[in-house]
């Protein structure tokens, strides 16, 4: 059985004090620089679109004939241009590894064409685009990168096919393992609904732009109205994707309930002072008792944060983590591995899961 990996430590970065700091920093300090993408549209079974970017990264080595290839997946509201995405290929071209961006329908900068979005628990799109990439490089190991909301939808694809996967190994950062915890944590604090507030305006957005075509399958004036992920989800999300309610769209979706399923290494990322999701809600008994599954919890980093380093070097752990596991696992992995929680430190020796 190959040795199980070892998560090289996280040290926070000191003038980035708290996890709110590592949040709203980590967004504006992952600059866009070196990468570049080319476009592919792929057609969708149901008549709709999802965009596939393709990166090509400035100074990192040329990629071998038959390299590996990453799926990376973004978050709420995110797409190909999100910080993190590009510091993600960025990290995997320099182990190696081509990096190719999944687009969320309606998350490419055009809107999509049916009368529904995407969210937390729709698997089949990624699904899609995985058979898709797989089909276009026979032979080559694929492997995956999901952030926050990406993380969930991954997560939960792969506990639903378990070794029906065209995945080698996978990795999951910032995941909200309970959608339910973490839209109360998020409501139940000032900072949270400031968070909030900044993604449900850009849903409503998005709903004002197809409302004509929305308007028999969503309670507008509540879109309208909506402050919340609650109201938002119940409102619009839930009645365009087939649930009851906000609270049924949450429960089927929540990746915490898949985890027992995953039968591919796949390592979890995640700050337990994440302020997207109560520690509580952070399902470590479920990860500990699968042995495919590597936990990275760490005491701090925020939400897709995980800066280190001095301000004019910033270093960014959660990414360079994931490629070096990708790496690591496409070397020598396929098997399980216990679920080993290595040592990590944010300057006080704390181990990754928090006593």
């Amino acid at each position: 059985m190959p040795t199980p990996f070892v998560l090289r430590p996280f040290r926070p970065a000191r003038w980035l004090p708290g996890a709110h700091a590592q949040t709203i920093a980590g967004r504006f300090l992952r600059g866009p620089a070196g990468v570049t993408y080319r476009r592919e549209r792929l057609e969708l079974p149901d008549g709709d679109f999802v965009d596939l970017d393709h990166a090509t990264v400035r100074g990192a080595p040329a990629p071998a004939p038959g390299a590996p290839v990453a799926l990376v997946v973004h978050g709420l509201e995110g797409g190909s241009g999100s910080s993190y995405v590009l510091e993600s290929c960025r990290a995997l071209a320099e182990v190696g590894i081509r990096a190719v961006a999944l687009n969320f329908r309606s998350c490419s900068g055009e809107p999509n064409r049916l009368a529904r979005f995407y969210h937390a628990g729709d698997t089949g799109d990624l699904a899609f685009a995985l058979a898709h990439v797989a089909a276009a490089h026979p032979g080559v190991p694929l492997v995956a990168v999901g952030f926050s909301l990406g993380g969930n939808v991954l997560l939960k694809y792969l506990g639903e096919r378990g070794e029906a996967v065209p995945l080698r190994a996978a990795v999951a950062v910032s995941v909200p393992f309970d959608l339910t915890a973490g839209a109360g944590q998020l409501d139940g604090t000032r900072t949270g609904r400031f968070y909030v507030r900044f993604f449900v305006r850009k849903l409503r957005r998005k709903f004002m732009g197809k409302r004509a075509m929305l308007a028999g399958y969503g309670d507008v004036e509540r879109a309208l109205r909506a402050r919340t992920f609650r109201e938002f989800d119940d409102a619009v999300t839930a009645r365009l994707h087939g649930f009851r309610s906000a609270e049924h769209y949450w429960e089927s979706s929540s990746s915490a309930a898949f985890l027992a399923g995953i039968r591919i290494p796949t390592l979890i990322l995640h700050a337990v002072d994440d302020p997207f999701l109560p520690p509580s809600a952070i399902p470590r008994d479920a990860v500990r008792a699968n042995p495919w599954l590597h936990a990275g919890f760490t005491a701090h980093g925020g939400h897709v944060g995980f800066v280190a380093g001095p301000p004019w070097a910033p270093e960014f752990w959660a990414e360079a983590e994931a490629a070096r596991f990708l790496s690591e696992r496409l070397r020598g992995a396929g098997m399980p591995h216990a679920a080993v929680e290595g040592r990590m430190t944010d300057g006080r020796d704390n181990e990754t899961d928090e006593r």
